[in-house]
Parts: C-alpha cells; sequence; structure tokens
C-alpha cells in the first residue's frame, strides 16, 4: 500500500514540530505540502529529511510555498504550473514518486471577489486564470495515461454540504459558480475527487479557522483534495481526514487528507 496525504501547513517553521510528529505517527508515503512561507534555502530540509523523506520544494518568502516529501526519490518534472511564465507566485510543483505523478498544488484564494466598483477584483480574476491553466495541464496529464494524484489546498469548497454556512459564504471565492465550474471541469473530463468517492456524510471538513472558536464549534469548510486519474482511481483503497494534528497546541488551521493506493 502507498500512502499520499496533502496538507497545508501553514508555514513550515512555526509548524516544523507538529509536521515531524504527524510523520512519525502517520508515516504517508508522500507528503504534498502547501503554504510553506519560506524560501527554498531556508526550509527545514535536513530535519524532514532524518524524518526518512526526501524533500523537493518551490518557496517565497512570507507566502505561499509547495513541497514533496516522499519515502522514495523524487524526479521534478514542473516547478510551476505550466502555461504563464511570468508567474512567479510558488503554488505548484510535479514529480514522479512511488509509482505515481503527484503534483502539490496551493491554489489561490481569490478575496475579495468584488472590487470598489462592483466588478471582479483582480485578485479573483487571478485565481480563474490560474485555474483555468489547471484544467488545461490536468487534460495533458490525463492524456498520458499514468496515474495522476493532483493533491492540495485547492481553496475550492465543491458542494453546500462541504461547508458550515452555506449562505454565509454564498459571494465567497471559494463558493462562486465560476471557482465551482472550473473545479467540476477537471472532474468531468475524467479525474476523480478521492475523498467523495468513498465518503458522502455531508459537513466533513479540513479546514477551521482560527477565529471565533470555529474548531471548537465545527465550523469548518472542506478545501483540500485528492483528485485523481483513472489510473490512480482504480487503485484508490481508502481515504480519510486526520483531524489529529488540528487539535494540538499551535496547529495549522488545515488538517491532512490522505489516501490509500494498493
Amino acid at each position: 500500500m502507498t500512502v499520499i496525504a496533502t496538507w497545508n501547513v501553514n508555514s513550515i517553521k512555526a509548524r516544523l514540530p507538529r509536521v515531524l510528529e504527524w510523520l512519525e505517527k502517520f508515516s504517508p508515503d508522500v507528503a504534498l505540502l502547501q503554504e510553506l512561507k519560506t524560501t527554498d534555502d531556508t526550509f527545514p530540509r535536513m530535519e524532514i529529511e532524518a524524518s526518512g523523506y526526501h524533500v523537493e520544494t518551490v518557496g517565497q518568502k512570507t507566502y505561499n510555498g509547495v513541497a514533496i516529501l516522499s519515502k522514495q526519490p523524487i524526479e521534478i518534472h514542473h516547478r510551476r504550473l505550466p502555461g504563464d511564465e511570468d508567474d512567479e507566485q510558488a503554488r505548484y510543483i510535479e514529480a514522479d514518486t512511488c509509482g505515481f505523478r503527484v503534483a502539490a498544488i496551493y491554489l489561490p484564494n481569490g478575496n475579495p471577489t468584488r472590487d470598489e466598483n462592483g466588478g471582479d477584483h483582480e485578485k479573483f480574476t487571478y485565481k480563474l486564470g490560474w485555474m483555468d491553466r489547471l484544467v488545461a495541464h490536468a487534460e495533458d496529464l490525463l492524456s498520458q495515461n499514468i496515474p495522476v494524484i493532483l493533491g492540495g489546498d485547492y481553496n475550492i469548497i465543491p458542494n453546500d454540504d462541504d461547508v458550515y454556512d452555506p449562505v454565509a459564504f454564498a459571494d465567497d471565492a471559494l463558493c462562486r459558480p465560476e471557482s465551482r465550474a472550473r473545479f467540476r471541469q477537471i472532474l468531468n473530463m475524467g479525474y476523480t475527487e478521492a475523498f467523495r468517492t468513498m465518503v458522502s456524510d455531508p459537513h466533513l471538513y479540513s479546514y477551521w479557522d482560527y477565529q471565533r472558536g470555529a474548531w471548537q464549534k465545527d465550523n469548518g469548510v472542506r478545501i483540500d483534495h485528492l483528485l485523481l486519474s483513472p489510473e490512480a482511481a482504480d487503485l484508490l483503497e481508502s481515504v480519510g481526514i486526520d483531524k489529529t494534528p488540528r487539535g494540538k497546541e499551535k496547529p495549522s488551521d488545515h488538517t491532512p487528507v490522505w489516501g490509500k493506493f494498493s
């Protein structure tokens, strides 16, 4: 079995004790990390490697940042999402490892959605453009007929069952019809959303805000996903959301989502 997980750690330096603890106890074969908030040269590579993992990162000072950790060697294919060579935001890394093509994705948040004149804000426009590039690249990967796992913080709430208060989030970039439509485009071309393949229960979340007692009240959203090509979906054995790290001291506001593959 191969266990592949995605986790937005919300600062690898601030969350290093939690990450090392999780790697030791949960021991995924591959961990796709987002929101490192550090550059490549300041990533705690030594500590992660001492835990038994190969490491590849695309870092950025203060913001963004993605990484692939694997118990097996990592062969890099992309360090940015194809389609815009001028995009300097560290949001994508893709590689072969453990018999899979994997990508760690930190999709733009996109809020606020409206500018001062009531039109689309540039942050929302950037999100939609980034998603268009992801749709195109996902289609290219699909044509290669290999097991692909696109994992990460998608900043997309797929359905109203995936948010504690759909009305409050109706005009949020995570729920806007334009965002959801692009997410469905990837599914409609042949990818499988791993969690919903096996779990139909509503209101199960992967993110809880630090404010207003969201964790204690279970006021969360499900925005961290593993999307699988047909070749990867055929190997899926089980899925889950590991809520344990979120209940620890000084946690990330996200928690890992994992899939187990034969």
